[in-house]
């Protein structure tokens, strides 16, 4: 993907007026009522072709439209004060200013092509409008052509071409996206937003891709802050920002229509209206439906948590089986209750079930969906003050990954928002709901219909049969059958595999349609939570003198889980309140003839159950040349993740072990290896082994420094390069040991009492077995470089290229210490695009990532090298306002797997139009 040269619609400034009018004449110019007068005209390319969709503002003002198909544009404009200015704006051309005296409807702009990006802005960066060339940090931005030319099912699957940016896609709509490092099956270091809002869910803290989001005809662009941004985004903008920005029905009119359809019966529709209904009030309402049929994952090794290796005849824990329920045979299940006396050559041994696969637990159950629809209403108190209220609702279903894999079904939000916002700063407000629909946990499901009656009224299980199967037929064949121990093992096997329960067993689907809408925690499957999240934020921009700025703000942020008790600990009916509040602040200077740029920002945030955080960045940028085309810049910037919703108030018992957040006052217990790192047994005292401890929650923390370039080093040769050097601490991570529920360290009676009942009766002790988090004591170093080259040739040829670098330093980590890096050391991306024929646009990139291992919560393992190639053809016919399309992503259909225990993402290629009238 070339980089963006889309320019953002300009932020309002100071009204303009005539440089010659004093005090006195101005006074007497405002006299007389204001004269309306009409605008319009024609945009086209220096060799006279239309240019649909340039933009057209005022400048200073809100007022803007933009061109139809024919490259005509209309608005109407006071010209109480002279002149006007029109800034007239499109993709890879020169901005242009004109002066305008008088009304005129018949201007006509021939745009001349840009090879660099010298007009483009961004305001993700430092919050105010900005050249993207002078930003402070490394930041990308992709224009509303380049997000139709994405081949990629889903948006943020396409972002993974840009020099930088990972992503990793847990299923064919839940991709996740990470820079420098550090990724996850969620985005979780990451925040993305959607104009400002965030669109995490408030229960899970983390974004589910754009399944909910907005679909992709409403996007006017997407910028990506990568790196540390605290200082001006506050919680878990540790790694950097993806904000989304949606098109003004001001200036975006019309009707939009994109229809495709494809492999794994690809359905794609989406839809867009704006109208401008007076020149104060305009509307727009987006709606979207998407399924196809989802990527299913067929991992079969062996997990890093398996006590057996692959294909032992004492079964193994598989990354993409589930409910693998293993048994430990020891002295203490010779008792009357278990039916059967240990073969004491079994003793120490660890058996497991076979467990059940995706394909078998989803049922046939494959379409992935989504749906969105949203509206919203814009009014302009004047030309410089507009307010816009809006209403959004996103669902979808598909398969989320984390400690386990789920199936989301019915997953969405609701979100409203309203924003009044001017050239001097913005009040915003907004609430998010979320809902689980009918989801479900697929080890849960698995592992609880494993320990369901083999028949209705029994009292033996399927799993007690198992087990017992595997001991007896062991027995037999060692003293009846004289078989070694290596034979009886799997002789054992294969009898205990055939007792287990199938898919094809009717039962089997009885049995998992009662787990499925079991909602009761260590009974049922099904997922419930519905929190709420109301954030309120302001900001002023203050001009200071010609060379300064300051802008101030102050955000609010409260959460309002609820789960009734089944995922948080609001076991007594009442919804859990969770709050945070912080204020921030950045003055910018420029000097030396505005070529030297400097930023100073500080957040300060403060919350409920962690202790204030200040967050600064330093921030310099030098440009060089007679144009200001090089750039040089330096910044210095920490940043901070809070521990999730999860992590603060998680209580989920499941039987066998339970899950529970970390606010208190931390844990102590006994680990499951000793000192020596071998696996803890039964039978060894508890207190012999090695204990943990582990303080509340703090917050995660990072320290970067980062230098770099962006310029065009010729006329037709843009770069933008990069270095960090990043020092985190405090990561978050989670562990599971034996302790009490209530923290304390749990006596050797108590474990042993917990052994016996197989940890889930909390009459017989209180030891449990518990999942918590917390944060690690080691310093983590990493650092790496980006370099990305585009070349200009003409406009029906652009070569693109990237190559991204990522190292984690381990000098000073212990051996075997989880950093969950899971980051390729090198990736790199070609491609080229453009317009020939005329009306024939197209783009296509090879991307390589080197294989890597990944540490993840769900599993650990190699993930190897891949590679993808994609691929866009449009072609216009401007008569019907339509461009017929061909697209498709991994066209070589590689074996392409992007996180431990994810699906193969194989080739999708579709065929599309798209429909665009003003």
């Amino acid at each position: 993907m070339a980089p963006a040269t889309a320019l953002a619609r300009p932020t309002p400034g100071p009204l303009p007026h005539h440089p010659n009018t004093n005090t006195k004449a101005a006074k007497v110019r405002r006299m007389p009522e204001p004269v309306e007068g009409h605008i319009g005209g024609a945009i086209t390319t220096n060799a006279g072709e239309p240019l649909p969709g340039a933009t057209v503002f005022i400048k200073g003002t809100y007022i803007g439209t933009s061109t139809n198909q024919d490259g005509h544009f209309d608005l109407t404009r006071s010209f109480a004060n002279v002149p006007v200015e029109l800034v007239v704006a499109y993709v890879g051309y020169e901005t242009q200013t004109i002066l305008l005296q008088k009304p005129e409807d018949q201007i006509n702009v021939a745009m001349v092509p840009s090879a660099t990006m010298l007009s483009e802005t961004v305001v993700s960066a430092s919050r105010v409008e900005e050249n993207i060339m002078r930003a402070p940090v490394t930041i990308d931005k992709v224009s509303a052509k380049q997000v139709e030319r994405i081949s990629t099912p889903e948006v943020l699957s396409g972002l993974g071409n840009l020099a930088g940016i990972d992503v990793s896609s847990a299923s064919m709509l839940f991709t996740s996206i990470s820079t420098r490092g550090f990724n996850t099956a969620k985005s979780e270091r990451v925040i993305q937003l959607v104009d400002y809002m965030d669109t995490a869910l408030p229960s899970l803290n983390l974004s589910p891709g754009n399944l909910v989001g907005i679909p992709e005809l409403d996007m006017e662009s997407i910028e990506i802050v990568h790196g540390p941004a605290s200082a001006l985004y506050s919680s878990n903008a540790l790694s950097g920002v993806v904000l989304f920005n949606s098109k003004d029905p001001f200036v975006y009119e019309g009707l939009s229509l994109r229809l495709r359809g494809g492999q794994r019966n690809l359905l794609d529709g989406q839809v867009r209206y704006a109208k401008k209904l007076s020149e104060k009030l305009a509307f727009k309402i987006n709606g979207s439906v998407f399924q196809a049929n989802d990527w299913i994952t067929n991992n079969y090794e062996a997990n890093n948590t398996s006590l057996n290796p692959a294909n032992s005849p004492l079964g193994y824990d598989a990354v993409n089986r589930y409910g693998e329920l293993s048994n430990l045979y020891t002295p203490y299940q010779n008792q009357p209750a278990v039916g059967y006396i240990v073969n004491p050559e079994l003793y120490g041994k660890t058996v497991y079930m076979p467990g059940f696969t995706e394909q078998e637990l989803i049922a046939g159950d494959q379409k992935t969906k989504s749906y969105r629809v949203q509206d919203a209403v814009s009014y302009l108190f004047n030309s410089n003050l507009k307010l816009t209220v809006e209403a959004k609702r996103g669902e979808g279903t598909a398969t989320y990954q984390n400690l386990s894999r789920f199936r989301v079904k019915g997953l969405g939000t609701n979100q409203y928002w309203a924003e009044l916002k001017s050239s001097k700063g913005f009040i915003r407000l907004y609430s998010t709901q979320d809902f689980t629909g009918s989801s479900y946990e697929l080890t849960q499901l698995s592992a609880r219909m494993l320990t369901l009656p083999t028949a209705e009224g029994s009292s033996l299980n399927y799993a007690q049969q198992y087990f017992g199967t595997y001991n007896q037929v062991y027995t037999q064949a060692r003293t009846a059958l004289g078989k070694s121990p290596v034979e009886a093992l799997a002789i054992a096997k294969t009898a205990a595999d055939a007792t287990q329960l199938k898919s094809t067993d009717p039962r089997y689907t009885v049995l998992r349609d009662q787990v499925v809408n079991d909602k009761r925690p260590g009974y049922g499957a099904q997922q419930n939570f519905n929190s709420y999240l109301n954030d309120a934020s302001a900001q002023h921009n203050f001009v200071l003198g010609h060379n300064t700025g300051l802008i101030v703000g102050g955000a609010y942020r409260q959460y309002r889980l609820g789960s009734d008790g089944l995922l948080f600990a609001d076991t007594n009916g009442e919804r859990i309140l969770n709050h945070e509040f912080g204020g921030y602040a950045q003055l910018t200077q420029t000097l030396l003839d505005d070529r030297l740029k400097l930023a100073f920002a500080g957040r300060v945030d403060a919350f409920k159950n962690f202790d204030p955080s200040f967050s600064p960045r330093v921030a310099a940028v030098y440009s060089v040349g007679e144009r200001k085309q090089h750039n040089f810049r330096a910044s210095y910037g920490q940043a901070f993740r809070s521990p999730s919703q999860t992590d603060q108030y998680l209580l989920s018992d499941q039987r066998s072990f339970i899950l529970l957040g970390n606010v208190g006052n931390g844990f102590q217990g006994y680990g499951f290896a000793n000192a020596q790192g071998q696996s803890y047994t039964p039978g060894v005292t508890p207190l012999a082994g090695f204990q943990v401890s582990f303080d509340k929650l703090r917050l995660e923390r990072v320290n970067t420094v980062e230098v770099g370039y962006k310029g065009a080093i010729l006329p037709n040769v843009y770069v933008d390069a990069s270095y960090f050097n990043s020092r985190y601490n405090d990561f978050i991570g989670g562990t599971a040991f034996v302790g009490n529920v209530d923290g304390t360290r749990p006596t050797e009676q108590q474990v042993n009492a917990g052994l016996q009942s197989g940890f889930t009766d909390s009459k017989a002790s209180s030891a449990r077995i518990i999942f918590a988090s917390y944060n690690f004591a080691q310093e983590v170093r990493t650092q790496g470089a980006t370099f990305a080259l585009t070349y200009y040739l003409n406009r029906g040829l652009n070569l693109t290229g990237n190559y991204s670098l990522n190292v984690l330093d381990r000098s000073n980590l212990p051996n075997g210490f989880r950093t969950f890096f899971n980051t390729p050391k090198h990736k790199f991306n070609v491609g080229a695009n453009g317009t020939v024929l005329k009306n024939l646009t197209y783009s296509v990139n090879y991307r390589w990532i080197e294989g890597h291992y990944q540490e993840m919560p769900f599993a650990a393992g190699q993930v190897h090298t891949y590679r993808t190639a994609d691929a866009y053809l449009g072609y216009t016919l401007p008569k019907l306002a339509t461009t017929l399309q061909l697209g498709g992503s991994n066209l070589f259909d590689d074996a392409n797997i992007q996180i431990i225990g994810g699906p193969q993402i194989g080739r999708l290629v579709y065929v599309g139009l798209l429909f665009n009238v003003k």
